[in-house]
């Protein structure tokens, strides 16, 4: 069985982890010691039964003409046959044998067996009792001891054995066993519960932090403000400061870019007035490549600012008041044409991004498809999960053949010379939209012309 890898388990599954095994491991100690103290505790007190019995054996053994005689106990289960109690004199013999003298009528017609090493031992130590298992009559379990004595009036010595049933006592150790487990499975299970509220409360603050890290994410924070424990203190300070240090990347990127703007606008300006100025085939050149070179230029300071927006993860804007003002824009534009445009959007729904760059991109896809409709446009706004949306624009025109739809996608691209435009409308989209994270995919319309579907980064109301 492979087993898990903590560097990659949550601090949660980590810490109740490494909380349960230790927890199992001392619970699993615990019962097995619980267990064998019981028993070897039940089995002394047993053990004290079978030396009251030796022990009577003892004191009242005698030897008459010879011969040995037991004393007249009084313990009535020794008088039972096969009751559970037994008791037999026996003397050593060659090879570690012994030979039967007396026995108790609860053997019957059975003698109680002793192991060689047991012989060994008392006949090295006698008056010493020595305790064993056994097996009975009946084969049930036995604990049994022996001792060696020397009776009065006996040249041999004699060996003494008692005996008894010790399967009550092995299930009362069962039944403790059984016991304790139960309640250590319950004290284990209440551990862990507690493991497990004490790590979640104690990692209640990292929780906290994540959440507002996420709010800035979504932009509904500017910085993380709530206040965290020591250990949490220092990365929360250095959170808040990588977030500045990320604004300020972005704010001085927008002010070169802005500055690049300014800077590249005006020679292009003088570049166009001058040739306007000196009319001839020269200046016509002049005029055409450098209406070309001011199309690049904004198309490339677009797409930098966008970029650049797009790092910037407090900016969010409605949807819905963009949508009406770009609808109702161009349908005044467009109003020789008789241009519709049945929008529908979520009044809630938010771009994560300026407003600018949405106006931008959503005003593109909707100006090409006013251009190419023959009177009727559709947009709906829709929010497919909490992090995107999608805009989805569709026209009744002649629409666009799915071959040619990648070259409407590149910069200057123009399936029509007849048609107003310079062919980089739905190039900007796309490029914008990229740099957002977005998407831009292109089909036929249930209407008959074109389906342009906008995917872009939505933030949270």
């Amino acid at each position: 069985m492979k087993l898990p890898d903590l560097r990659r388990r949550s601090l949660v599954g980590r810490l109740v982890l490494l909380a349960a095994g230790w927890s199992l491991a001392v619970l699993v100690v615990t019962g097995l010691s619980l267990t064998a103290y019981f028993q070897q505790a039940a089995l002394r007190q047993f053990d004290l039964g079978l030396v009251d019995l030796i022990q009577g054996l003892n004191a009242g053994a005698s030897v008459e003409d010879g011969e040995v005689r037991a004393p007249a106990l009084t313990d009535t289960r020794a008088l039972r046959v096969y009751s559970g109690r037994y008791w037999q004199i026996a003397e050593p013999g060659p090879d570690h044998s012994i030979t039967l003298i007396v026995r108790s009528r609860s053997l019957f017609d059975r003698d109680l067996k002793i192991p060689k090493s047991v012989l060994a031992e008392i006949a090295a130590t006698p008056a010493v009792q020595v305790f064993y298992g056994a097996v009975g009559p009946l084969e049930q379990p036995l604990r049994a001891t022996a001792m060696q004595v020397q009776l009065p009036g006996r040249a041999a010595p004699v060996i003494l054995m008692a005996a008894e049933d010790r399967s009550p006592v092995d299930r009362e150790a069962g039944r403790f066993a059984a016991l304790t487990a139960a309640a250590l499975v319950l004290m284990g299970a209440g551990i862990l519960a507690a493991v497990f509220i004490q790590v979640r409360v104690g990692l209640q603050p990292l929780f906290r932090l994540q959440g507002e890290v996420a709010n800035v994410r979504k932009g509904k924070t500017e910085r993380i403000a709530g206040d965290y424990p020591t250990e949490l203190e220092p990365l929360a300070t250095e959170l808040n400061a990588l977030v500045a240090y990320n604004q300020d990347v972005v704010e001085r990127q927008r002010t070169h870019v802005g500055n690049l703007a300014h800077a590249l606008k005006t020679p292009i300006s003088v570049m166009l007035t001058e040739a306007q100025l000196h009319p001839g085939q020269l200046s016509d050149v002049v005029s055409r490549q450098t209406e070309a070179m001011r199309g690049h230029v904004e198309h490339h300071l677009r797409r930098a600012r966008a970029a650049a927006r797009s790092q910037t993860h407090g900016e969010r804007s409605l949807v819905e008041p963009v949508i009406d003002e770009l609808a109702v824009t161009l349908e005044r534009i467009f109003q020789d044409k008789g241009v519709e445009i049945d929008w529908r959007c979520p009044e809630d729904l938010c771009f994560r991004g300026e407003r600018q760059d949405l106006q931008e991109i959503a005003g593109n896809i909707l100006e090409n498809a006013c251009i190419w409709c023959r009177g009727k446009v559709r947009a709906t706004v829709t929010a497919v999960s909490d992090e995107r949306l999608v805009i989805t624009v569709e026209d009744d025109g002649p629409g666009l053949p799915a071959d040619r739809r990648d070259e409407v996608l590149k910069r200057g691209a123009r399936l029509d010379e007849s048609a107003p435009g310079s062919g980089l409308g739905l190039a900007i989209v796309d490029e914008l939209a990229r740099a957002y994270g977005g998407s831009l995919d292109l089909s036929d319309s249930a209407m008959g012309g074109l389906k342009v579907e906008l995917g872009l980064p939505r933030a949270e109301t």
